[in-house]
């Protein structure tokens, strides 16, 4: 059963908050949505696939799940993504609405309309069609936060070649294993972009991912299209490399989507899992937009024409894909896209840019919420937050003293929290409360949105009874649902579907409190949620080992006040670099090294916050390391039971070599 130490708190928490009279009588989703959606699940998808999206053809069958565990939604229809995102809007008379308020790090300014958004996503789609690229062809995106990362996308869309976006702070080894999984014919990146006041390269990565290698299979990519967004020297590859300007400049503002079957590829982002090969996880059009539209109005209460949008995340990630791209433009919303961190060129940049744009909806994670806590209030108390309506929380759980900091210092004790779950799996969000409907309890997720079957069971697949704990699972399909691991069927079913037969197990550990309500626990696998940003602990240890000093290593997460999990990695050295590390500048150089190789194989989010190089790995008889112990000791508890261990004196060891200077390494 998964553990959290505190669940005592979790049970005693007696704060409700019910919606204002005034919020409840204008919320879009209404408390008659979920019997709507008990009575007859399929009816209610059906009506929001009708009403949210615009079909080419519409569709006759809503599921289909004869070949479970893989869903079928809405396939007999047809439509295209960018046009629901884009062109309809124009067609409707509202292409001068902003669809983008863009502020650069450094302090430029854009703004896009929808018709403008049409012209570009036009000329994109021409561009990338005219260098090979057809329907069904896989194209890798690697960008920072920019208007044209968003163009990139719906481009794809709009020619229904599925995209494989790879968060830029990426390697360039995991950008290479990535653009190899996708088979990708095209990658589109940019020079650089800013970072904390200073530009940072990218094309480097891409030329570095391409470079053919001894034993590899050569890249399938043909040509890699180059945003100017930095100026930086940047090497070119002639015949291959083209700037993305040069491309669009002659392309037609004119283009026709190719409209595809609702069950086409949409989309692979690729995610970690525990045996370490990231799973590139399949989405496709009609079931995840229907469910990304639907929940982005009603969970976030949007009002198109009046509110300002702003999701923090990046489009490396889903939420970025979900609630950046697909969602928010296929609700003709208008939002904030931030190239930038929190604190560049100060720390209150975030709430100064609320100010500015008149920011109503913030959807941003628990990690940044805390950070700006220990920054203190002072800071937002600078800024006019009085535009904030609805505040969203994503990502991991978020602790009920950041949930009530959340409220009251940003939302000025009046704007209601929904604190969501779901995963890059789910496609969209699965757990939450609805403003105007739910009194929304501090710290918990709380119940299943309308149309979502959701429970917490025990090692039997038994529902728990309220006060219970156990795994969070999901029981009947849903649409934005993933269709698969990209190549693999059979480790899409090991991975999702074997714990518990016929039912999703999502990898989380749940417990549900005394009013049935669900607080999520996090991971019960070997993954870790380090700022909202999933890491395999397997993939860390493979990195980790590849160093040629390191014998074996063991990863952990372990709790960590800001960035909900921090990597702690336990190594045993070969030879005699363990007597160099025994001394303090060897131990300073050791972890330096291994940490900026963890950086380099993976990126710098992968970073162990701590490397405790140690003399042996507690195993048990069968050759398993026992992570549950190294947690305990990465968070300074006492040892738990060691007796399954095939030698306990191996704790005892690793105790007293954290007495050494070869500790601890921190940022």
């Amino acid at each position: 059963m998964p553990e959290n130490s505190s669940l005592e708190n979790l049970l005693t928490e007696t704060r409700s908050f019910p919606p204002s009279p005034e919020f409840a009588a204008q919320a879009n989703a209404q408390a008659g949505m979920y019997d709507e959606a008990r009575a007859d699940r399929l009816a209610f998808w059906a009506k929001q696939a009708n009403e949210l999206l615009t079909w080419k053809t519409p569709f006759t069958q809503t599921l289909d799940w004869s070949d479970a565990p893989v869903a079928r939604w809405f396939a007999d229809g047809t439509l295209n993504a960018a046009y629901n995102a884009v062109d309809r809007h124009v067609e409707a008379g509202r292409g001068d609405r902003v669809a983008i308020h863009f502020e650069g790090e450094p302090g430029d300014t854009r703004t896009v309309t929808y018709a403008d958004l049409q012209r570009e996503v036009s000329r994109a789609a021409n561009a990338i069609a005219a260098l090979g690229v057809e329907s069904g062809d896989r194209v890798v995106i690697y960008l920072p936060m920019l208007v044209e990362s968003v163009v990139a996308m719906l481009a794809c869309a709009r020619l229904g070649a599925p995209h494989s976006v790879v968060f830029g702070g990426f390697s360039a080894d995991a950008l290479r294993s990535r653009i190899a999984d996708a088979e990708a014919k095209l990658v589109i990146t940019a020079d650089g972009g800013y970072r904390r006041g200073a530009p940072s390269a990218l094309k480097p990565a891409v030329d570095e991912a391409l470079e053919p290698r001894d034993g590899e299979a050569p890249t399938t990519v043909e040509h890699v299209l180059v945003v100017k967004r930095t100026g930086q020297d940047t090497a070119w590859t002639e015949g291959r490399d083209i700037w993305w300007d040069d491309a669009l400049e002659s392309a037609d503002v004119r283009h026709e989507p190719v409209w595809v079957e609702a069950e086409h590829p949409l989309y692979i982002l690729h995610t970690s899992g525990t045996t370490g090969k990231p799973k590139g996880i399949l989405h496709t059009t009609g079931g995840y937009l229907t469910q990304a539209a639907f929940t982005h109005k009603n969970v976030f209460d949007l009002k198109a024409e009046t509110d300002v949008y702003w999701c923090t995340a990046d489009i490396g990630w889903v939420t970025g894909h979900s609630y950046v791209v697909y969602g928010p433009l296929i609700n003709g919303a208008t939002q904030l896209i931030y190239e930038g961190t929190p604190d560049t060129p100060h720390r209150g940049r975030w709430w100064e840019l609320v100010e500015k744009y008149k920011v109503s909806i913030l959807y941003t994670a628990p990690t940044a919420i805390r950070t700006c806590m220990k920054w203190g209030e002072d800071i937002p108390a600078k800024f006019d937050l009085s535009s904030l309506r609805v505040l969203g929380s994503v990502g991991e759980p978020i602790n009920p003293e950041a949930w009530m900091w959340y409220r009251r210092v940003i939302g000025g004790d009046k704007a209601p929290i929904v604190d969501t779950w779901w995963q890059t799996e789910t496609g969209a969000i699965m757990i939450s409360p609805l403003p105007g409907v739910t009194a929304t309890k501090p710290g918990s997720a709380q119940v299943p949105l309308p149309g979502i079957v959701a429970d917490v069971v025990d090692d039997e697949a038994h529902s728990v009874p309220n006060g219970g704990g156990g795994y969070l699972v999901l029981s009947e399909p849903w649409p934005s649902m993933l269709r698969g691991i990209w190549g693999d069927l059979e480790r899409y079913k090991d991975t999702y579907w074997s714990r518990f037969p016929g039912i999703y197990f999502a990898g989380d550990g749940a417990k549900k409190d005394d009013d049935g309500d669900i607080w999520l626990l996090g991971r019960v696998d070997d993954v870790m949620n380090v700022s909202g940003h999933r890491l395999s602990t397997t993939e860390i240890e493979s990195a980790l080992v590849s160093h040629e000093i390191v014998a074996e290593a063991a990863v952990v997460g372990a709790a960590d006040e800001t960035t909900g999990q921090a990597v702690v990695a336990f190594v045993i050295l070969r030879g005699e670099h363990a007597d160099r590390a025994a001394t303090e500048d060897g131990s300073t150089e050791v972890q330096t090294a291994l940490r900026n190789h963890v950086a380099k194989e993976i990126g710098p989010i992968a970073k162990p916050r701590r490397i405790l190089v140690v003399p042996e790995l507690p195993k048990t008889r069968s050759g398993k390391i026992m992570r549950r112990l190294l947690r305990d000791v990465a968070e300074n508890r006492t040892v738990g039971d060691a007796t399954t261990l095939a030698d306990s004196s191996v704790m005892d060891l690793i105790s007293a070599g954290l007495a050494g200077p070869a500790a601890s390494s921190e940022d």
